[in-house]
This record gives structure tokens, C-alpha cells and sequence, in this order.
């Protein structure tokens, strides 16, 4: 195996973390033949989750930690109150409802942990399905073992997709 097909395939790999879906048809466009795609797209995919799953409990606990930190560094060393700039003083402790506020309610409502699921190979990427359910379904069991299934499913129905369409000549 050459240098050049090396870089090929840590190429797809890479994007295989960052967003699955658009990474199989990519990965045969550029040259790359179907079992190494299959099997360097699947396991990026199930990396990619697995790392930004994990960064992003970190990232959150982190937050949770030291956000009254952070807004004192910045205000003395940028001199930007943002504690005063975001939050008014007679604002309440309960949570404004808002257009934001509604779309997310909306949609973990309507969709909920299986549309998380499912969509994050296909209409999310990866980091953003990884944090939404480290966010809000930390507490369900298997999470990661149901993201590996959804990325192999998919996994399945690219390869499916691939053999059952004619090939260009």
C-alpha cells in the first residue's frame, strides 16, 4: 500500500468522525474500493462518537464547574461584565421561554433519545448527536451501545445502497 493511499484513507477517517453520512459516497469517489471504505467509514464513525461522547462530558462538567470562574476572568482581564451584559438584574431565576427554548422542547419532544439516534449519522454529524445525548440522555443505559448499532445500521444500508445501484463504467 502506497504512502498516497494511506493518506487517502486516514483522510476518510477523519471525516468519517466528523460527519458519516456524506464520508461513504466521498470516500468511492476518490478512488477508495468498497471494503476498505466500509470498514474505514464504520470505524470512524463509531471513533468519532465515542470521542466526542466522552469530550463533551468533559466539556459540560467543566462548565458546570467553573462558569462563575470564567465570567470573573473575562470580566478582569477583558473589563467586560458578562454576567451584567447577558442577564438583566430584575430577571427571573426561571427559565424565559423563548424561540430557542421552544424549538428544543419541540424537538426532544417529537423526537426525543431514537430520533437522536437515528439522525446523527444521517442529518446530524457526529458531534452534535454525541453532545446532545451526553446533554440531555446521560442518565439512559446504553447509550453508546445503541449509537454503535445506529452507525452500523447505516453501515448496512450505504453498502445495500452501493452494490443494488449499477456502477459506472
Amino acid at each position: 500500500m502506497s504512502i498516497a493511499a494511506i493518506f487517502k484513507l486516514l483522510h476518510v477517517f477523519l471525516l468519517a468522525t466528523v460527519k458519516y453520512f456524506i464520508t461513504f459516497p466521498y470516500a468511492m469517489l476518490i478512488g477508495v474500493d468498497f471494503l476498505h471504505t466500509l470498514v474505514i467509514v464504520t470505524v470512524g464513525g463509531i471513533t468519532g462518537f465515542y470521542f466526542f461522547y466522552y469530550v463533551s462530558g468533559y466539556i459540560i462538567n467543566l462548565y458546570y464547574r467553573h462558569h462563575r470562574q470564567i465570567q470573573q476572568t473575562v470580566k478582569h482581564v477583558i473589563r467586560v461584565d458578562l454576567h451584567h451584559m447577558f442577564e438583566s438584574p430584575e430577571r427571573e431565576k426561571t427559565q424565559k421561554i423563548n424561540k430557542k427554548t421552544r424549538l428544543i422542547a419541540k424537538l426532544k419532544k417529537k423526537y426525543g433519545f431514537w430520533g437522536i439516534i437515528i439522525m446523527t449519522p444521517s442529518l446530524l454529524s457526529i458531534p452534535i448527536g454525541a453532545f446532545l445525548l451526553k446533554k440531555y440522555y446521560s442518565k439512559k443505559k446504553n447509550i453508546v451501545t445503541y449509537m454503535t448499532l445506529s452507525i452500523l445500521g447505516w453501515a448496512l444500508l450505504f453498502s445495500s445502497i452501493f452494490i443494488i445501484l449499477p456502477k459506472p463504467m
